[in-house]
């Protein structure tokens, strides 16, 4: 029975680009002699590890995505261990993170949206009225007034239901 994989590997940065593609090919025919399906490959490119691996701190990440039967993946990671540019490899199986993901949208899809709803109307407050601006030099000194006076205020509502509660 073939389940969907995903198997991610680094490869030395020191390596050429056409070894490189060399080595996916490579891994590539083995899947699909064995019985297996390459869905996709996925060269990530050149990127800086979280932590020294076999004294390298950077390397070439590549994801291939695959249906294939389990002994397929046993030989694949046998490949990968004993292969020299690769540096570190990780395989994940995704058929039941695909089940998974499946059965939340199916859950989601059954409940009712609150986006979808219509928005019932409320009254829309009032706009503030517009004062006419003031001459230049008188300008200044009004601002200063103006900015004080929002400020006390909102200073003071906040007083009021504390000492309520009191």
């Amino acid at each position: 029975m073939n389940r969907t994989y995903e198997i991610m590997f680094i490869v030395r940065p020191d390596i050429e680009e056409a070894d490189l593609d060399k080595l996916i090919e490579g891994f590539s025919g083995t899947i699909t002699s064995g019985g297996g399906e390459v869905k996709t490959v996925e060269k990530m490119g050149r990127r800086r590890l979280a932590y020294t691996v076999r004294k390298f701190n950077d390397g070439f990440y590549v994801l291939l995505t695959l249906a294939a039967p389990g002994n397929l993946i046993v030989e694949i990671e046998r490949r990968l261990r004993v292969s020299e540019p690769v540096i570190k490899f990780i395989t994940v199986r995704m058929d039941e993170e695909e089940k998974r993901l499946a059965k939340v949208k199916a859950l989601r899809d059954t409940k009712v949206k609150r986006s979808a709803q219509p928005i019932p109307p409320q009254a829309a407050p009032a706009p503030a009225p517009v004062a006419a601006p003031a001459p230049a030099a008188a300008e200044a000194p009004a601002a200063v007034a103006e900015t004080e006076a929002p400020a006390a205020e909102a200073a003071a509502p906040a007083a009021e239901p504390v000492a309520e509660a009191v």
